[in-house]
């Protein structure tokens, strides 16, 4: 109770003279303390709490575990998948994507694109409500209007509040609220890809009378309009959000989504001990692949094991991520520098077998670009393909070049990876190049990679939204990090050419053929080494239905049934 309570004192402080908001302000309080008394209830029928999992309430909740945790509940700030699985749950936008990527409407009923291709028109439902709470007053909620997304894209805009997604809106030169139900966004110049930006979680909709009180502690104190809003948050323990019974949306048949009561989720931070609730049944939900029980689920090629057949659903697809290993080309390493080395660490070791013995066959070998398959602008034909002996001349060639016999190169990683980059190691040196591998927590492996910190580096890229142009701005050299996604810090006056010529094609196919020209000049000079295109894998318990699988692992938990 102090520790809730306190949560509100700065605010008091500050306006402490005004009396109609104290009143304003106790009475979530005092809902909260009502509240903690039946979510005790709610956790000893939903959550594990001595409650088996064959309960007759189970059907009512979705259990999952997040190992990775979460950062915010603040759509603004939600930067990582994880954040997004969440955020999903509790905000919607103008737009949403279906299971097959398509653009679909959402709060927007419908929308115009002028034929200057700058001026976006999006008219908006009537029946739009966010979730509930005092500070709306009498009714407890309210209608979404067009004014809404006004403020909530200003607010990602402000630089006060600092939202890393405030680059979504790089583009965008003006947007404003026609009236309440026609929301107008006018850019820079003709962008194709935009509309996809805005199904990203950052342009969710939310209610200024909730934000402007909260602050930064909007981030625990979510309202939004989505099909789940939110309960409680122990950081680090769990989340448990509630069905939200005013939620828009209905599915073909016109029952009004979701169908779940609620979501509980734990933030166990081992995937061992994650995989065990969930082979234990106490979680409905496994949305990874650990090295510690990829071979207790699954085979050498990538199929269920058979004594898990009647207990688990398999659902796989493609997914947008592309995992490499990176260059810095602004290293004083020789190495790092010669075209000849990056050249042979990407001939240099079997893709097609490293993904069978370390994944199972989960994924697919990057032979291609740096654009993953599914995405417009992919090409198997810009890759590189195994070919341990040439990769032993370049190495050759390199030493007599630069008169270093024992070449050696630094590969930082993190421990979820150590095993791809020791096979990678194991491959290279019979290759003639000695490659040490350190490891670094993802925080600090990040901060040093933005940073020009370390020589090579293994990372990945997911996509952002549905455009290979997401994929090739890492090679753009207006993007240089730490401001930008350049990591490696590569320049190319007829790369960044064709970049900017890209975005007044509004073909696709056009665009395309720009695209694919693009990665093959970032693959030409091997600035990266594309280890493989990753896969989606959920594993689910039988009784389960509902979840599908999107090439952004998104997850979508609001046309989820239990029986």
């Amino acid at each position: 109770m102090t520790m809730e309570i306190s949560l509100y004192l700065p605010v008091l402080a500050l306006k402490s003279a005004n009396l109609q908001l104290i009143n304003y302000m106790l009475k979530p309080v005092l809902l909260q303390i009502t509240s903690y008394l039946s979510i005790g209830c709610i956790l000893l029928l939903f959550f594990n709490c001595g409650a088996p999992p064959n309960s007759n309430k189970d059907h009512l909740v979705f259990r999952y575990n997040e190992y990775a945790n979460i950062n915010t509940l603040d759509p603004a700030f939600s930067r990582t998948l994880q954040d997004n699985n969440v955020c999903n749950q509790l905000f919607n936008g103008l737009v949403q994507l279906d299971d097959q990527l398509n653009i679909l409407p959402c709060i927007a009923k419908n929308w115009k694109i002028s034929d200057s291709g700058t001026i976006y028109r999006f008219y908006l439902r009537r029946d739009v409500y966010f979730h509930k709470h005092a500070l709306f007053g009498k009714d407890s909620t309210r209608t979404v209007v067009a004014s809404d997304f006004e403020y909530s894209l200003n607010r990602l805009r402000d630089e006060t509040i600092a939202a890393p997604g405030s680059w979504v809106l790089n583009k965008v030169d003006d947007f404003k609220a026609i009236n309440d139900t026609i929301f107008e966004i006018k850019l820079k110049q003709p962008f194709p890809a935009f509309i996809g930006l805005l199904t990203m979680k950052y342009c969710s909709v939310i209610p200024h009378e909730i934000a402007e009180i909260y602050g930064s502690e909007f981030r625990s104190h979510p309202i939004g309009t989505g099909p789940f809003k939110f309960k409680r948050w122990e950081e680090n323990t769990k989340l448990v959000l509630r069905k939200n019974h005013i939620y828009f949306e209905k599915d073909k048949n016109g029952y009004p989504l979701p169908y779940l009561e609620a979501v509980a989720i734990t933030f166990l931070p081992d995937k061992q001990s994650e995989f065990l609730q969930f082979a234990q049944g106490n979680i409905d939900f496994l949305n990874s692949l650990d090295a510690s029980y990829k071979d207790e689920l699954l085979t050498a090629d990538g199929r269920l094991r058979e004594k898990y057949k009647k207990s688990i659903n398999l659902i796989r697809g493609p997914f947008l991520n592309t995992e490499y290993l990176g260059f810095y080309l602004d290293s004083k390493t020789p190495e790092i520098q010669s075209e000849l080395v990056r050249k042979a660490i990407n001939i240099g070791f079997d893709r097609a077998k490293m993904m069978t013995y370390l994944r199972n066959g989960i994924g697919i070998p990057a032979t291609g670009g740096f654009i993953p398959i599914g995405l417009k602008g992919h090409s198997k034909s810009i890759g590189f393909s195994y070919q341990p002996k040439k990769a032993k001349a370049l190495i050759n060639q390199f030493k007599k070049e630069s008169g270093i016999e024992n070449p050696e190169i630094t590969l930082v990683t993190t421990s979820n990876y150590l095993s791809f980059c020791e096979f990678i190691q194991r491959e290279l040196e019979k290759a003639g190049l000695l490659i040490h591998v350190d490891v670094m927590p993802e925080a600090s492996l990040r901060s040093a990679r933005s940073n020009g910190k370390v020589d090579m580096f293994r990372s990945s890229w997911v996509a952002d939204y549905l455009d290979a142009e997401n994929y090739l701005s890492i090679f753009y050299s207006k993007n240089f990090a730490p401001g930008g996604s350049n990591y490696f810090h590569y320049k190319s006056k007829l790369f960044d050419s064709l970049y900017n010529k890209s975005f007044t094609i509004a073909n696709i196919n056009e665009r395309k053929t720009l695209y694919t020209t693009m990665d093959s000049l970032a693959m030409d000079k091997a600035l990266m080494v594309p280890l493989y295109y990753d896969e989606v894998i959920r594993f689910t318990r039988k009784n389960v239905t509902g979840l599908g699988v999107n090439p952004i692992n998104l997850l979508d938990l609001k046309t989820i049934r239990k029986d």
